[in-house]
């Protein structure tokens, strides 16, 4: 079953503190954002969706493609690329993250990371997309991060939630279910965990990732 879990890669932010689209920084001779889809390419993934809103214009701008990926899926490496905008950005990540969601067959798994979290190794990521539970979380030394598993179960339910009320968030939903429908993967990837808001985060990570 690991061909119905889809990717899902949240960019739509207004990247207040970073300055720039955090997808649109230089990495490697790349774009992080392409770089974040070249990690994903190693996987079983096939499908990825990538949640736009603040900077969507930039981005088509720099990465031509992403417009033609607003209209159909685009090949991209071994992955099928579809971009979704948010017209609405300022009701914040979850409703870029409903409109995603509207996208996507209603029968598919979905796996969740925000742009600033550097998407962790292959062999860790792929332990994630096999298990199977309504909510699959990645754990670093007690702490949960991203990529983040959701079932179909699980999200079909968050399309209905008012995205202007503050208490519509992810974290808040997966609170609400049992334990024995959360599964917790310990791994040895600390980029789980990561952040890169400021440029002092981006550019300590780019450093030590490049050594």
């Amino acid at each position: 079953m690991e061909n119905n879990t889809v990717f899902v890669l949240l960019a739509g932010g207004k990247s207040e503190r970073m300055g720039v689209a955090k997808g649109l920084l230089e990495y490697q001779n790349t774009y992080w954002i392409l770089e974040q889809l070249n990690r994903i390419s190693n996987s079983t993934i096939t499908e990825v969706y990538i949640g736009l809103g603040y900077h969507h214009e930039e981005y088509s701008n720099k990465i031509p493609w992403f417009k033609e990926a607003q209209l159909h899926f685009v090949l991209y490496k071994n992955l099928k690329v579809k971009v979704v905008v948010n017209q609405n950005p300022q009701f914040g990540s979850f409703s870029t993250l409903q409109t995603v969601l509207r996208q996507i067959p209603q029968t598919k798994s979905v796996l969740i990371n925000p742009i600033d979290i550097p998407i962790l190794n292959t062999t860790e990521l792929q332990n994630i997309i096999r298990t199977q539970n309504q909510i699959v979380l990645p754990n670093f030394e007690s702490k949960n991060g991203h990529p983040i598993k959701l079932h179909s179960i699980f999200w079909n339910p968050l399309l209905f939630l008012n995205p202007t009320d503050e208490n519509s968030r992810l974290d808040l939903e997966i609170k609400k279910i049992i334990p024995s429908k959360i599964t917790t993967i310990t791994v040895t990837d600390s980029c789980i965990l990561k952040n890169l808001n400021t440029p002092n985060d981006w550019a300590e990570y780019s450093n030590s990732d490049q050594k």
